[in-house]
């Protein structure tokens, strides 16, 4: 079994899904690859199986009946890949916004220079975003720069959804008490990662929207996380935030300088 796995919530999606499927296993380094299709009417899921035969052990597909959020897909994800011994969990959109040759340099973040999470970053060396309109670049760069004045968090690209986890993270953040579905979720995942001490790091990328299928972003997703920041951070007061010590590990100049592991 490979050490790591590609997550990728989908729904209606079948003009992407074999492309960043077949891209993902053309890697040198190799990756497998968790579809979670919420009950796609376009066929998505049914692509997914009939590559199955070709990706037989590296390809898997978990259907769910209904759009219940891109949160919840990737907890979904998490919890079956953990159960599975994988040692880095990915996350990736599936219409090649996020580019599939940078989970190498995700990977090597983590795997290679210790890291906990590693954060593909579309604000840590300017704004590099291709062929969205300028509201929506302003929009995305306004939020993180909210959320990191509401938390003092030192992320850049706050809302990014294209991620490396170690299993250690997923395994002391608890999954079960995620509140948030969308945008809000990325934000909460990488709040807790940085409450509970890990050593964060982000990886610049260049960011590319779609340019087939239908985007999912929408004003209440939006809302959702402009509320959820001021709640995440008021809820933090009333907690705590403990785990056992990782070994210390070098942190590189790119990474973000964590608390101490109690706040």
């Amino acid at each position: 079994m490979n050490d790591s796995l590609v997550i990728i919530p989908t729904y209606n999606e079948r003009e992407n899904a074999e492309l960043i499927i077949r891209k993902v296993f053309s890697l040198p380094k190799p990756f497998d690859v968790l579809i979670i299709d919420d009950g796609s009417p376009d066929g998505t899921a049914q692509i997914v199986r009939d590559l199955q035969t070709e990706f037989p052990g590296r390809l898997f597909l978990e259907e769910r009946a209904g759009k219940q959020g891109l949160g919840t897909a990737y907890l979904h994800g998490f919890k079956w890949g953990l159960s599975r011994g994988y040692a880095y969990l990915f996350e990736m959109d599936a219409d090649f916004s996020h580019n599939p040759e940078d989970l190498i340099r995700l990977y090597e973040a983590c795997a290679q220079e210790g890291q906990d999470m590693a954060i593909g970053s579309r604000y840590i060396h300017g704004v590099n975003v291709v062929n969205w309109p300028m509201n929506r670049v302003l929009m995305s760069w306004f939020a993180s720069a909210y959320v990191r004045f509401i938390t003092g968090m030192p992320i850049m690209d706050a809302t990014a959804g294209f991620k490396c986890y170690t299993a250690q993270v997923l395994r002391v953040i608890p999954l079960d008490r995620i509140r948030f579905i969308g945008y809000a979720f990325q934000i909460e995942m990488k709040w807790l990662a940085y409450k509970y001490g890990f050593r964060i790091q982000e990886v610049p990328i260049i960011f590319t929207d779609r340019t087939r299928g239908a985007s999912k972003m929408s004003k209440g997703i939006f809302k959702e996380a402009l509320l959820g920041v001021i709640q995440m951070k008021v809820s933090s007061w009333f907690r705590r935030f403990d785990r056992y010590p990782a070994p210390a590990l070098p942190v590189s100049a790119t990474a973000a300088t964590s608390a101490p592991e109690t706040r």
